[in-house]
This record gives C-alpha cells, structure tokens and sequence, in this order.
C-alpha cells in the first residue's frame, strides 16, 4: 500500500548503523545520511506525536497528512540538497516550574521539523547507544526513570547507605555550549548532511511575541532532538569524566545515575564526596554548565544502626533527597530491617493537586459521567508512575484530595450544597480507583 510506512525495512537500517558503530568504537562515521530516504521519513512521521501543539506556521498533523506522501517526498529533497531547507524557528511557550512561581521555557517546533529531527534522532540513537554508559536512562529506548530508580536503590542498599552529592544544572538546556557540542558530534558523526541540519536547529532562534531572538548558546527545549543532543553532551561532560576518571581515583564505591540533566552521585566515603564535590564545579564550568548553588548539596545517607544508639555530638541522623519525583528515606521494613523507601515529593504531590483543581474548575458544567471518566484516567495516570513499594500513603491521599476537589467544585455548580455526605452517595456511583502499586521491588 502506497504511504504504509515499512518498519522491517528501517529496523533492519538502524541495526546495521548500530552494528557498524559497535565495529568502529571511536571512530567518526561520514556516511550515514544515505539512510534516510521516503521509507526512513515514513517511519518518522509514524513515530512523531499527532496531538502536540503547531508550531510557527500553525500547521496541524491532520493538515500535513492531507498530502503525506508529497510532502514527505518535498522534506526528503529540501533535506538533503543543502540550502533548500531553512529550519523555521520555535515557538516559545512558558510553563510553570513545580514548586515555584518560576516558568520554564519550552520550544515547539513546526511539525515538519518534527518529523525531520524524528529521522536524524533515529540515526543517530543508533550511533550513540553503542556509546553511552549503563549510568544514563533519561530518553532511551528500553530504559525509563523506574530503572534509575531501582539501580539507585540497589547501590544505596548494597553500600548501607553512604554518602549522596544532590546536583542541579542549572538552565541546563539554555547554557549548552554549541561550539562545543558540534566538536563532541564530530568525534562520532562526520556526515555534512547530518551537521547541517543540527546547525540549522540550533541556530534557528526563537519566536515570542511577534519577535525572533537568536540566542548564542542552548538547545530549544522542547525539540524532538534536544533530549538526544542533551545525553551526547552530558556523557561527555558527566559520565565518560566520571567513569573514567573520577572512579578510578576514589577509595571507596561510587556509583551515578543520570537522567537527562538529573542526577545523582552516591559514595561509601565522605572524603570522596567531599573531593568530588570540589571538583564538579570545574568539571562543568569548562563547558559552560553552571550547578545550582542551593540545589546541589552533600547529604549523609549511612543506614541507621540496627539497634538505639545514644545522641552524641557526632551522631547525625540520615538525611533524604530528591530525584524524578520522589522522596528516599530509610525505613525499617515490617520485619525490622532498614530499606530504603520512597514517597512522592511534596511539591509533585502539591503541583498534581492544582492541575486536578484548574481542570475541575475549568470543566465542572461538564456532565457528571464525563468528569469521572477524565478523572479516572488521571487518577490512573498519576498511579502509574508513582505506584512504587512504600509510597501507598502517598497516593491514597492523593485519591482523598482528588475526592475533596470534586465535591468542592461540583459544589460551586449552584447555590446549595449537600457537602460530603451528598459526595460520598455520588462516590458511590462513581468511585475514583484504589491506589495501585505498580512498581513493585
């Protein structure tokens, strides 16, 4: 069938990429953009997210599907003879930032671009993932934030605890420095066609208000590519450094665990730590990064005696941290043992709340069923991700709080009120799901 996209075809192509990177470790590749034809481009546009938001030229999916195969056919041709294509800059959006009343800006590229960024995403994820550590899970295939969850687990219980170095670049995706990033692509990824484009990409500014700034350094975030060309620049920052270099120097175990611009550090020696965490700064300043002075910090995380010790002046108490959402603390587990448990950050659980309440808000005319099906599959949504091992509290009082909002916005629907009791009958008819542990350890 014409305009069916073929993914035998293109996974066999990504596989020979990757088999040819695996060959020739170290090595720049010059001719991999002979890859990307009508059949590649189709797989792309499979690939990307119909639903997005359009960008500068507020063209929708549906519009660029109407003449797929034209369209693709023109992208193809424009892509690869050089000055054809221009990439048109992103339209910038500004997000709230969870716990704060900071904004984040997020790039939305043109769905075009979309699909091409797609294409040279997928060839050069072939390349890269012959190259990248087992100490990275942010955006890859085959690994998620769960997995860097549990291998922090793993690590904090089979060292007892240690010492952890919380970090936070900061502005992380504005600060990249692109000379650099173009020397780090380079070492890998010879083609002219794909440098090109990622030029193009990057320097194709931003569109706010009417205006279109070109800023000199940063990657959009919000780009298909972005996540990709974020992890080729922090393994070379980050995770090669620390591997390499850093590990082979300390006294004791050390293990990292990045995802995307997060990560943590966890030491069995403080002194290590303490001369890791001198050095960082450095480490990143050569590359344009800046940590967060007030987010990166030293937390002792040594598991609890078994037994009662009394309070001396040296007896610190374990501490807890942060990552991808959720709270690590120790524990004892119902036998008596310490493990290390984590429960929804307070911020994540409060900015979840707002959304529920400015959805309810925006949407409480809406007929009763309608409602509780939109609020099932959010309710569902949130236990999916934080239903992990020890965090049950958590979510059943965010099924509470979820309860509480409803009845409080169905509420302000006329001028009386039948409160909780009139909520529990409505409930009833209607329940909201049981919180679900989905990530079991």
């Amino acid at each position: 069938m014409t305009g069916t996209p073929n993914p035998e075809s293109v996974s066999t192509k990504i596989e020979r990429i990757a088999k040819r990177a695996r060959e020739m470790r170290g090595v720049g590749l010059n001719t991999l953009a002979h890859f990307i034809d009508i059949d590649w481009l189709r797989e792309a546009h499979r690939r990307t997210r119909k639903d997005g938001a359009s960008g500068v030229d507020g063209r929708t999916a549906e519009e660029y599907a109407a003449n797929l195969e034209g369209n693709l056919r023109s992208l193809l041709d424009r892509a690869k003879s050089g000055d054809a294509y221009r990439a048109p800059p992103v339209r910038r959006v500004h997000i709230p930032k969870p716990g704060g009343s900071k904004t984040r800006p997020i790039g939305i590229p043109t769905f075009e671009d979309k699909v091409l960024q797609r294409a040279v995403m997928m060839v050069l994820e072939a390349v890269y993932e012959q190259d990248f550590l087992d100490c990275s899970f942010g955006f890859r295939p085959g690994r998620g934030a769960h997995d860097a969850l549990y291998m922090l687990r793993e690590s904090l219980m089979s060292m007892a605890g240690g010492w952890v170095l919380e970090a936070d670049i900061e502005s992380f995706f504005d600060s990249v420095d692109r000379t650099k990033l173009r020397e780090i692509l380079e070492r890998r990824v010879r083609d002219g066609v794909l440098l090109r484009l990622i030029g193009k990409w990057l320097n194709a500014g931003v569109m706010e208000d009417g205006h279109v700034y070109r800023p000199d350094s940063g990657t959009p975030q919000g780009g298909v590519i972005s996540p990709l060309l974020a992890n080729v620049y922090l393994h070379e920052v980050l995770d090669e450094w620390f591997e390499c270099q850093v590990k082979p120097r300390l006294k004791g175990r050390a293990v990292l665990i990045r995802y995307a611009d997060d990560f943590v550090i966890v030491f069995e020696r403080e002194e290590d730590a303490r001369r890791v965490l001198d050095v960082l700064p450095k480490r990143f300043g050569k590359y344009n990064l800046r940590l967060h002075p007030e987010k990166t910090r030293l937390v002792p995380f040594r598991r609890p005696p078994r037994r009662r010790v009394p309070r001396g002046p040296d007896h610190r108490r374990p501490g807890t941290f942060n990552l991808l959402g959720f709270t690590h603390f120790w524990c004892r587990s119902r036998k008596g043992f310490w493990v290390v448990l984590r429960k929804t950050e307070t911020s994540r659980l409060s900015r979840a709340l707002k959304g529920i309440s400015l959805w309810l808000r925006q949407n409480r005319h809406e007929p009763i069923r309608r409602q509780h099906r939109a609020l099932v599959k959010k309710v569902s949504g949130h236990y999916a991700y934080y239903g992990v091992t020890g965090n049950y509290l958590a979510l059943d009082s965010f099924r509470y709080w979820v309860r509480v909002l409803w009845c409080k916005w169905l509420s302000r629907r006329s001028n009386t009120s039948g409160g909780m009791q009139a909520m529990n009958v409505l409930l009833e008819a209607y329940p909201l799901p049981r919180p679900v542990i989905s990530h079991a350890i």
